[in-house]
């Protein structure tokens, strides 16, 4: 049932939630520059600590986690910057559900989100950012 879990998927899931996690430092530390010294509209700040930190998260895939040798680096870093971009419709909505209806912190509310979006980002990076196979 669980054949797709070959070590190599493992590893590289492990590699990206590694890559994630300094791309969460990387998020976390622009959103609070953006939000709270810029004061800038929280969701904005969001938004751009998101996309900085989906840049450097590119490099280190590309580099670490699948060994990219792709010459056309334009064509994959935007499909790994489409997925990115579709992780933070996800991660916007899961943050305003959480803010707005369950009334909890921002950042505790940010925290899950970008939980659930890496899975998302990691799939979908995998076949088709990467072109990976099982």
């Amino acid at each position: 049932m669980f054949d797709f879990l070959t070590q190599a998927f493992i590893s590289k899931f492990l590699k990206f939630v590694v890559v994630g996690f300094s791309g969460m430092l990387v998020d976390y530390g622009f959103t609070f520059l953006f939000k709270e010294i810029v004061r800038i509209q929280k969701y904005i700040a969001n938004s751009i600590g998101f996309i900085i930190a989906a840049t450097t998260n590119y490099i280190f895939n590309r580099v670490w986690t699948f060994h990219s040798d792709n010459p056309d680096i334009a064509v994959e870093y935007t499909k790994f910057l489409v997925i990115s971009i579709i992780g933070l419709g996800i991660n916007n909505l899961i943050l305003w559900l959480i803010v707005s209806r369950l009334k909890w912190n921002f950042y505790v509310s940010k925290l899950f989100a970008i939980g659930v979006v890496t899975f998302w980002n990691f799939l979908a990076n995998y076949f088709i950012t990467f072109g990976q196979t099982i």
